[in-house]
């Protein structure tokens, strides 16, 4: 896909209010190496004591730490592996029911999840990446999009979220023999992404990411991504819905999704103030605080991530602030903030 022109959405984001000045290297360096352990605890605390996958302790930490190592941070490989070997035994148990349609607990939105960690882990295909395909080509293969089946937001209540993932996973582990069927269900997810509001935050997010692994045009992307653009606050940061504040959740994704997919270069100024309220919003423990909206289903436990009872959202909410923090430094083959949009759509 052909990156898009940065300038007129540079404009967008600067009328709203996006004037700060590029934050200094060091200091950005400095918060991600305050976040990075406490990321990585929070995954191991829950490769301890379950047995499922879950994409706020999972997921988007690895999100966070790969991107980090990438730009030279201390991540060691074992400790990838640890996670992505959980995530692919945890799948490879619902191997038989994936090739009936038939899923797991959470269905798209945590096979999706769950599939794009071992991507961004550098996990091979085998025949479980073979039967979640499947499965994903079965499960709603009445409708023109993924439906999800959870009440739990930010994550996991709009169908965005499932769509977009459930396009990557096809587009990256479909096999040759399901190649038809995906460019099916790829068109009319298309034509669902294009024609659907999106109402807050997280659905702008997806719908944008949706429609670059749909293979939208330029044009649609780029509508796509003034929506989201012209939602951030004065503050920098982005609210989870029109009416709620700004966090780090909702600040974290949009960043990230208008560079990787918006194509909006990690040193433009309106980046930089969403940047700037990442920083200011970091705790001294290096995590970042969000309030969860999501009634408990499952029996409570301690991760090692701070902040209780809140502690898998703001554990998702410091993963993406991780990585759009880390996505301002360079990496070995780049100079700082002048990064070209990921054609994955997610680091």
């Amino acid at each position: 896909m052909r990156a898009l022109p940065l300038l007129p959405l540079a404009v967008v984001l600067l009328a709203a209010g996006a004037v700060s000045p590029a934050e200094p290297p060091d200091e950005v360096r400095a918060a991600v190496e305050r976040a990075l352990p406490l990321l990585l605890k929070g995954a191991e605390g829950h490769v301890a004591q379950r047995t499922c996958f879950a994409c706020h302790n999972q997921g988007i930490p690895i999100l966070a730490l790969t991107t980090a190592r990438e730009r030279g941070f201390p991540v060691r490989d074992e400790d990838l592996e640890k996670q992505t070997k959980f995530i692919a035994a945890f799948l490879d148990r619902n191997r038989d029911d994936y090739r009936k349609g038939q899923g797991q607990g959470g269905q798209a939105d945590t096979a999706g999840y769950a599939m794009l960690s071992l991507e961004i882990g550098g996990w091979k295909p085998d025949a479980t990446t073979e039967a979640v395909a499947e499965y994903l080509l079965l499960r709603d293969k009445d409708h023109d999009h993924w439906r999800t089946t959870s009440n739990r937001p930010p994550s996991e209540v709009s169908d965005f979220t499932p769509t977009y993932l459930a396009l990557r996973v096809l587009r990256k582990w479909g096999t040759d023999a399901q190649k038809e069927r995906i460019e099916k269900r790829t068109g009319a997810a298309r034509g669902w992404l294009l024609k659907t509001p999106a109402k807050d935050t997280e659905e702008r997010v997806f719908r944008l990411w949706g429609l670059q692994a749909a293979g939208a045009e330029d044009r649609e992307l780029w509508a796509a991504a003034q929506e989201l653009a012209r939602s951030q606050r004065k503050d920098g940061g982005w609210g989870q819905t029109d009416a709620m504040d700004s966090d780090a959740y909702a600040t974290g994704t949009a960043l990230v999704a208008l560079h990787s997919a918006g194509g909006l270069s990690a040193g433009d100024p309106a980046y930089q103030h969403g940047i700037a309220f990442l920083l200011k919003d970091q705790r001294e423990d290096g995590s970042w605080l969000v309030r969860s909206r999501s009634k408990p289903f499952q029996t409570y436990f301690e991760s090692g991530f701070p902040h209780g009872k809140d502690q898998f959202i703001s554990m998702a909410a410091s993963g993406w602030a991780t990585t759009a923090l880390a996505l301002t430094l360079k990496t070995n083959h780049e100079s700082p903030n002048e990064r070209k949009p990921e054609k994955d759509g997610s680091r």
